[in-house]
């Protein structure tokens, strides 16, 4: 595939790019090649195989490597996350957020050919974004009341705020901390349930 082909990338990409804004990273190596990284927590192996496909979709030739790594964060003997990684000289033309620094302290915006594939599939990017920085859980509260929320956590106003457009385009009401994006309203956790759901 032509790398400049925006138009004809499949869907998995907009789920990989929710992956690489949150977990994600890119490497310069030798001879122009680009290694993408992408950290998931080995206790959700179907998130796990579902980035490791879209990464086989989005760039059929490359091979797509695994390292278990145990964090330096917790007290353990076997891994507890993984390491995707795969070669390639498109990667940055793919994720032209890429640069030097961390995202949360430089600017992160869209792309239009980006923005346009989000338009069309807002669904698969708030779903790799919630797989990389967010959760599904139980908020409760006096009386014994419970009820589901999603949260989206990241250090980027940036990504925080692409997260929130690509609610909006599905019409989902969201509520913001200074690092938090949150979905609250019993039929906007419905939405997102018809398409993300618990981690696993």
């Amino acid at each position: 595939m032509d790398e400049h082909a925006f138009t004809a990338l499949p869907p998995e990409y907009v789920y990989l790019l929710g992956m690489y804004l949150g977990d994600g990273s890119i490497a310069e190596h030798r001879r122009c090649v680009f290694r993408l990284r992408v950290v998931l927590d080995l206790r959700y192996p179907q998130i796990i195989e579902e980035c490791a496909a879209a990464i086989r979709i989005v760039a059929p030739n490359n091979k797509v490597g695994r390292l278990e790594r145990t964090s330096n964060y917790v007290e353990s003997e076997v891994p507890t996350y993984v390491e995707l990684g795969s070669y390639s000289k498109s990667w940055p033309c793919l994720f032209p957020q890429h640069g030097k620094g961390k995202k949360h302290q430089r600017s992160i915006a869209l792309a239009v050919w980006q923005r346009e594939l989000v338009e069309k599939r807002p669904e698969r990017l708030l779903r790799g974004l919630i797989h990389s920085d967010g959760c599904r859980f139980i908020n409760t509260g006096r009386g014994g009341w419970r009820c589901p929320r999603y949260v989206f956590s990241n250090l980027s106003d940036d990504i925080r705020e692409i997260f929130s457009d690509a609610c909006a385009l599905l019409g989902l009401h969201t509520t913001t901390t200074p690092r938090d994006v949150y979905v609250s309203r019993k039929a906007d956790v419905a939405r997102l349930d018809e398409f993300i759901g618990p981690k696993s």
